[in-house]
């Protein structure tokens, strides 16, 4: 009789799985208890997110799977929401964003890039001079704002070089608010244009975007003292400036409300917005599109805009329609600037 005759299927043991066997559920927890707050900061894998009167460290947890999360974006906490040193809480909601700033790498390119979220004015900062103004660049950040549904503000910095009456032209139409501020020998701002910006931004999230060395951190260092944002110049052969902040960042303004601060920029692709729904924005043209063909682009020769402004008599409507028609070539690269 052979060592292992006397075995047969009776006696054959199941090893124990090691999985874990319970059914899993579809249902996610809801997390009723979670702390609500503001994020701040993002840097690598990190989320830096106001809660009252306290700083929470936080990751995002696995259930939020892709969601991308960005500076502005008001978030539920589970965990350690303390803020204590050496404490991390876990990001498990996303609430529904108000608005969405974003762009695209260019105009044929139509991935959208949030750049923050929930925030109510688009501040467009540009220099008189050093490096010298780009109206394109400014349209295309219109466009941004209008299509994200933020108020505008255009401001303009280092007037001390240079005169800003020739670039606010251009946007007069627009009926655009402004500020203009100067520089003072030590390269900080003047008084009178940071208490300007300050009641402009006063109890509302502002997100400040322009090219490199235009000033932002300059601006951001003005209104909120011990920030320290680092600056840089510009560089006298190409007119760029270094990228000196790396990073977005929402910073609480003494008076009320917040500022964000983003890196400088060298684009703002508008992949992602219809250019059809440019004149919407324009509350005193839009009514005139009812005379224009179908599949109007309202830059062509059969436009019914043009006879509108002459038959309403439009006020500023020729350079309104302008405005307009630049913005359209600004979105299709046809304009240059």
């Amino acid at each position: 009789m052979g060592r292992y005759d006397h075995l047969d299927e009776s006696v054959v043991r199941e090893r124990p799985s090691r999985r874990n066997t319970r059914p899993r559920s579809k249902d996610r927890p809801a997390h009723e208890d979670a702390v609500t707050g503001m994020v701040v900061g993002v840097d690598r894998g990190r989320y830096t997110v106001r809660v009252q009167d306290r700083t929470v460290v936080a990751m995002r947890a696995r259930e939020l799977g892709r969601t991308r999360i960005v500076v502005g974006d008001v978030v539920g906490m589970v965990g350690d929401t303390s803020g204590d040193p050496d404490t991390l809480a876990r990001i498990v909601r996303v609430e529904d964003r108000r608005t969405v700033l974003r762009r695209s790498a260019d105009d044929s390119d139509t991935v959208e890039r949030v750049i923050v979220a929930n925030a109510e004015q688009l501040v467009i900062v540009t220099a008189v001079a050093d490096p010298e103004p780009r109206t394109r660049m400014v349209d295309r950040c219109l466009v941004a704002a209008y299509d994200a549904g933020m108020d505008p503000l255009l401001l303009l910095t280092k007037a001390d070089l240079g005169d800003p009456e020739e670039f606010l032209s251009h946007y007069r139409a627009l009926d655009v608010p402004h500020v203009v501020s100067r520089g003072t020998s030590d390269g900080a701002l003047d008084a009178a244009g940071v208490a300007e910006i300050g009641r402009h931004l006063a109890g509302r999230t502002s997100v400040l975007v322009g090219h490199s060395g235009v000033g932002k951190s300059t601006v951001v260092n003005a209104l909120v003292p011990g920030t320290d944002r680092a600056t840089g110049p510009v560089n006298v052969v190409t007119g760029r400036g270094r990228h000196t902040s790396s990073s977005a960042v929402a910073l609480e303004l003494a008076g009320g409300g917040w500022v964000v601060d983003t890196p400088g920029v060298r684009s703002f692709g508008l992949g992602h917005v219809d250019p059809a729904t440019f004149v919407e924005h324009f509350e005193d043209l839009a009514p005139g599109t009812a005379l224009c063909p179908r599949g109007c682009s309202h830059d062509e020769p059969a436009c019914g805009l043009d006879e509108w402004v002459r038959r309403e008599s439009v006020p500023h409507g020729v350079e309104r329609l302008g405005s307009l028609r630049r913005l359209l070539r600004s979105r299709s690269g046809e304009e240059r600037g």
